[in-house]
């Protein structure tokens, strides 16, 4: 009996680990993001949502603007880097790192910024 309890709690904390491996990014809204940006910070996350502003080739990437209709105005659009881009009004999945206080130099400052973000199609 306490060889089979203790193959149980072996297996146990095998299909946890596997499980906890296996999840991947945090999937988020917009207005999330924000409002848990200082937990967030270093992290990987995913987050849906419509590029409406794009401005390529800038400091050697790519700066894209997602909203996903959640938030506030302040708290609405995502700014995100990549070596990626895709085309205003696209429906996109964005897998990035959280990041804060960036300070880019000469007045380019994010309180909040996905960087090195891929950018997938929406299904």
């Amino acid at each position: 009996m306490k060889r089979l309890s203790i193959c149980l709690l072996a297996a146990a904390l095998c299909f946890g680990s596997a499980a906890t491996l296996a999840s991947g990014p945090a999937t988020k809204t917009v207005e999330a993001v924000y409002q848990e940006k200082d937990q967030l910070k270093g992290q990987q996350i995913q987050i849906r949502g419509k590029v409406v502003k794009v401005n390529n080739g800038i400091m050697n990437r790519n700066f894209l603007h997602l909203q996903d209709g959640t938030g506030q105005q302040g708290s609405n659009d995502l700014t995100v880097t990549s070596q990626e881009t895709a085309q205003v009004g696209a429906e996109v999945v964005i897998t990035g790192t959280v990041s804060t206080g960036v300070d880019f130099g000469s007045g380019y400052l994010y309180p909040l910024l996905i960087e090195k973000a891929t950018i997938a199609k929406a299904e």
